[in-house]
């Protein structure tokens, strides 16, 4: 779990262990008979696994990133994959001049290359409910002084089985507090309390880990009427 003793895992490290984690991928594929008809390509940059490919439906969606998910080291699970012939639709929000993936809906509050939409990520986003299929906030909740309203947002717009992506500098690293623009500092456990948030929109936590530098957390809506995540998931990812 995370602990003040933390240090960023060093970079030759991460190439190693992505070395480790495209091998098991390969040997899960080959051995594991409900891959062996799944078209999905699994690449992994730090501990991040980027997924592409094609499925028949949601059920193979949710088992291959599950799958990934289990494998040591994974950090996250991004996941750009068509289901049923369509492809996702993909917001990525506070983008700048740099989305996740180039062909992202990009929002932002400034204008700037790659931004489609300009929008205050602080007020409501302009997008019909249950439309999207993933959005990325990466480097962005740490700017607004509450970022609850965003997240609440994303829940409304994202259609079920849809997955929040979550990046952000983790509070005990110093990059989160050598930014003056940063206002909010996260740790694993802000994701537990975000997931566990009384009378608000409820999130099951897919994945969540951090590198000593960086958190990340993959979320998804839970629906009305859902039970709540067993404490073995939870106790996967927070204390």
């Amino acid at each position: 779990m995370v602990a003040l003793a933390r240090t960023a895992i060093p970079a030759d490290r991460l190439r190693a262990v992505d070395e480790f984690l495209a091998a098991a991928y390969a040997d899960l594929v080959k051995h594991d008979d409900r891959l062996r008809d799944v078209a999905v390509e699994a690449h992994f940059d730090r501990g991040v696994a980027h997924l592409r490919g094609t499925v028949a439906d949601h059920g193979q969606h949710r088992l291959v990133r599950q799958l990934v998910g289990r494998l040591d080291g994974v950090l996250a699970v991004w996941s750009r994959i068509s289901v049923g012939g369509r492809d996702p639709v993909v917001l990525d929000l506070g983008c700048g001049g740099a989305k996740q993936w180039p062909d992202n809906l990009g929002f932002d509050l400034r204008a700037a290359h790659g931004v489609d939409c300009v929008a205050d990520l602080s007020d409501s986003l302009p997008v019909r409910a249950d439309s999207v299929d993933v959005i990325f906030t990466v480097h962005i909740l740490e700017h607004l002084i509450d970022f609850l309203p965003l997240v609440d947002e994303c829940h409304r717009v994202l259609r079920p089985g849809g997955t929040l992506h979550v990046m952000s500098p983790w509070w005990g690293h110093v990059n989160a507090v050598a930014d003056p623009t940063h206002v909010r500092l996260l740790d694993v456990q802000t994701i537990k309390g975000i997931c566990g948030r009384s009378g608000a929109p409820r999130w099951y936590p897919l994945h969540a880990g951090c590198d000593g530098a960086s958190i990340f957390a993959d979320l998804t809506p839970l629906p009305d009427g859902d039970p709540d995540p067993p404490p073995g998931h939870l106790a996967r990812f927070f204390d």
